[in-house]
């Protein structure tokens, strides 16, 4: 054997430098890089972390039991809660989510199975598109001058119904973009074994698609949750518990809004208390949309 075949089975054998230089342009390139990336994501992260601290050490000090249970206080009173605010919230919510999601959910399957290609499936979804940057005052007009001036009152099926046109095109773009994704193969085994068209699509796609579209239904209530301009024009505020549907309700948002401008300590605390209340409610909804949607293992 010649030196330099000893020399090439040499390179053979020998196991590949797996190590990485520091000086080479590229690491030093991506360092740079990475640390930018860093540095960007931390500024990035003050004024959130600023906005919790703030509002966990004001805020945290006024929770109690008290809170969830009594109604708000008058000017000069000390004490109270929001209780009814919190249920208020979450009543307007529930009636958004009863309204929204249905509907959403149909849309989406005409969108994504039906007649994806259609000219209606296209403008629909365009102004579904439009309306997730829709702003929230408009949404409350129109349900103002739709139901509130319809009804002769204020009500918490307004509130409710003006959450409902904010979550709607989050639900029918998350909704049927999960269902697009489903894989063709599986629809065209369900349509092989003789499932019919609508069995192939609630038998298969939505039940496939379901964390998708739960993930989507989280993430449009845990924005409709703090809105405060569409509840001022349709479900205005109240200091009592709710009734009925077809009187005015509180709710944490419009809460926060009246206590803050308040030269009374203890209405200012409690919208501090409200306003940490409020954040741990959204920051529960969005914590549930990334478990639902978490790939299983």
């Amino acid at each position: 054997m010649t030196a330099i075949d000893t020399s090439l089975a040499a390179d053979r054998a020998a196991p590949p430098r797996l190590h990485r230089s520091l000086t080479e342009p590229r690491e030093i390139k991506n360092l740079l890089l990475s640390g930018l990336t860093w540095v960007v994501a931390l500024a990035a992260a003050v004024p959130l972390i600023s906005v919790l601290v703030m509002l966990i050490g004001t805020g945290g000090a006024r929770l109690g039991l008290e809170l969830f249970t009594e109604l708000p206080p008058a000017g000069f009173e000390l004490g109270g809660g929001f209780g009814n605010a919190i249920l208020g919230t979450l009543v307007m919510v529930a009636l958004a989510s009863v309204v929204s999601i249905p509907l959403g959910i149909l849309a989406a399957v005409y969108l994504a199975e039906i007649g994806p290609d259609s000219r209606l499936a296209g403008t629909t979804r365009f102004v579904a598109k439009v309306l997730t940057g829709f702003p929230s005052i408009l949404a409350g007009v129109f349900v103002y001058a739709a139901v509130v001036l319809t009804m002769g009152r204020y009500s918490a099926l307004a509130g409710g119904l003006a959450l409902a046109v904010l979550m709607l095109p989050t639900v029918i773009l998350t909704a049927a973009e999960a269902m697009a994704m489903v894989p063709r193969k599986m629809k065209d085994a369900a349509l092989g074994m003789g499932c019919t068209h609508s069995q192939m699509i609630w038998q298969v796609v939505l039940p496939t698609a379901l964390p998708g579209i739960l993930t989507g239904v989280m993430l449009a209530v845990a924005r409709v949750a703090g809105e405060s301009a569409p509840l001022l024009f349709t479900a205005l505020f109240s200091n009592y518990w709710l009734t009925s549907l077809g009187e005015p309700t509180a709710s944490l948002s419009i809460l926060i809004y009246n206590f803050s401008s308040m030269p009374f300590d203890n209405q200012i605390e409690l919208a501090w208390a409200a306003s940490l209340v409020l954040v741990l409610i959204v920051l529960l909804f969005n914590i549930t949309s990334r478990l639902i949607g978490r790939p299983k293992v």
